[in-house]
Order: structure tokens, then sequence, then C-alpha cells
């Protein structure tokens, strides 16, 4: 599928510095054997859209025998979306789903009332070096959605929209932009792209969408005459006509936003709720650990160890 940014909508010429409303700069947070820098939610910013946590993990290199080993872990109230720009591997979760997931592919898990996933390099993988470099973020579910059975949805590569132009690809990961909606089933208004520009090639902002942000992963953008480099998130005002230019290397974006939330999230953990008591519940369930008859399942084959509640 192709599109031509320069057709419809029209890039704006200039954007003045204040259609920026929030500057983020990732945090680093150590996993355990490798490390990401975390967006969202930040100190300015819990949600950009429904988007309520935002990690870039990698790129980062593994050694023959290393590899990625995310026990399984609980989630409530959100739904998770993994995707790679380099390397793979794979998800397990308690609604049955086993699915390898690589590069230009979605991983998209509804949590709903309770559900539980791993996330591993494949024994196959770890016979030879491997990297991994991708996107991991979560989705706040309304509130008409919390209670919702989990389930699990994968898109591969081709049935994501690309959107082509001179100097600019683009894959639709989720939602709507550009005119055209990505195939994966979501609860509320959204867009999602991964966005390659080459040196000097310019994008207008998607502007029928409430909230929008801009992560650069790699190289470097221009926004209103002043340069970003990679390992920032901008998120401009309402209503503002955003050109976005790619810097002499070119780069790496990830578009996101949507309608605005109806109001604030409760995070404890893994857990997302629009009420404390959500919260609450979730914790207790998962500490009784009552994998059999309880309201969290450990998923099948990968049930051998888990992630604890913290202790806080």
């Amino acid at each position: 599928m192709s599109w031509n940014p320069t057709l419809d909508p029209v890039c704006p010429d200039a954007t003045a510095m204040e259609s920026i409303e929030t500057l983020i700069i990732p945090r680093a947070r150590d996993l355990g054997g490798f490390e990401v820098r975390r967006a969202l939610p930040s100190a300015k910013r819990q949600m950009v859209g429904p988007f309520i946590f935002f990690d870039q993990m990698g790129p980062i290199e593994f050694l023959t025998g290393q590899g990625i080993d995310v026990r399984p872990h609980p989630h409530i109230g959100l739904a998770t979306v993994t995707y790679l720009f380099d390397g793979a591997f794979r998800h397990r979760d308690s609604t049955g789903a086993d699915q390898l997931i690589r590069p230009g592919e979605v991983n998209w898990m509804t949590a709903g009332e309770g559900v539980t996933h791993s996330e591993r390099t494949t024994a196959e993988a770890r016979a030879n070096p491997t990297r991994a470099f991708g996107i991991q973020t979560w989705v706040a579910l309304p509130e008409t959605a919390e209670d919702s059975p989990a389930r699990f949805e994968h898109a591969g590569k081709d049935s994501l929209p690309m959107l082509d132009a001179e100097g600019i690809k683009a894959r639709l990961i989720l939602g709507h932009a550009y005119g055209k909606t990505a195939p994966v089933t979501t609860s509320s208004e959204m867009f999602y792209l991964d966005v390659e520009l080459a040196p000097g090639a310019a994008l207008p902002m998607p502007d029928d969408h409430e909230d929008r942000g801009v992560y650069v992963a790699q190289g470097s953008v221009e926004v209103a005459g002043q340069t970003f480099e990679d390992a920032r998130m901008l998120v401009f005002r309402p209503g503002d006509r955003i050109a976005l230019r790619a810097g002499p290397a070119g780069a790496r974006l990830v578009l996101l936003g949507g309608a605005t939330m109806g109001g604030p999230r409760y995070i404890y953990w893994n857990f997302v709720a629009s009420s404390k008591e959500r919260i609450e519940a979730a914790k207790e369930a998962w500490r009784a650990g009552d994998f059999q008859h309880g309201r969290f399942r450990l998923p099948a084959g990968d049930d051998q160890e888990f992630i604890p509640l913290p202790d806080r």
C-alpha cells in the first residue's frame, strides 16, 4: 500500500516550539541482564492517549547461550504491545498462546481481568550470538474493558499496512492513521506506527487524534528548527499541525497517541486499573499462588517458575 505525504496532509513549513507540550528523557532501568530506557510513565506525563508504559529494549547483543528470560508474571487492566526492530523471542501466556515474534510483527495481549505471560529467547536462537532491539508498551484499557476476558492476537508483517513515499517507510502497528487501519482489534481510539525516514525526509504527524507523540529510537529529528537526538519522546499540543524532519543520518521513529483516557490510572508493578480496589484484589490473587483454581494461571509449558509479588 502506498501513500504520498506531500499531497494530503501537507507538511507545514514551520511549527512553533510551543507546540511541544512535553519533552521526556527516558530513564534507564536494569531488568536483570539487560537495560531498558523507560519513557512512560514519567514525572511529567502518565499517558499519551491510552499508552501508559513505554520501554525501549536494546539494541543489545547476547553471547552464545544468553538471551531474554522474562519469567511468567501477571497483568490486569491493560493490553501489552510487543514490536521488534531486530531479534526474536517466544511469547507464551495463560490464554494458551504460544507465539514467536519477529521484526515487523506485533503481539497484542489484552489482559482484561487477568493474564499471565512469559517472554524468552528460544533454545535454537541461543545456539548463536543474538541481538534484541524493540519497543514494549502497554495500553490502558477503558473502564468498560477492564474486566473483559484475556485474549491474545498476533499480526504478521505482511498484514500491517505499509505507508510508502519518497524517503519514508511507515508501518501502522495499531489503530488508524493516514487513511489506513491496522488489523489488530483494539478497545479505544489510537495510532501506533514504526517510521523510517531517510536523511532530510519530512513527515506530518497525524492530525485526527487528540493526543500525539513521537519517540526517537535512532538518529535524530528536527521540529520547529530544534534537533532532538535518539532516546527522546516529544508530546505535542492537540490540534497543532506538526512536521517531523529527519536529521543527516535519518531517523527511526515511533509515533503514538489517540483519544485521552477518561481518567488517570493507578499503576502497581504489572497491574493497571481505574481503582485501587482492583489493584489490591489482583495483588492478593497473585500472592495466593493458586494457579490451578485461582484468578491467575501460569502459561502451559512454562509453569515451573514465576516472578513473585514485589515487597513494597
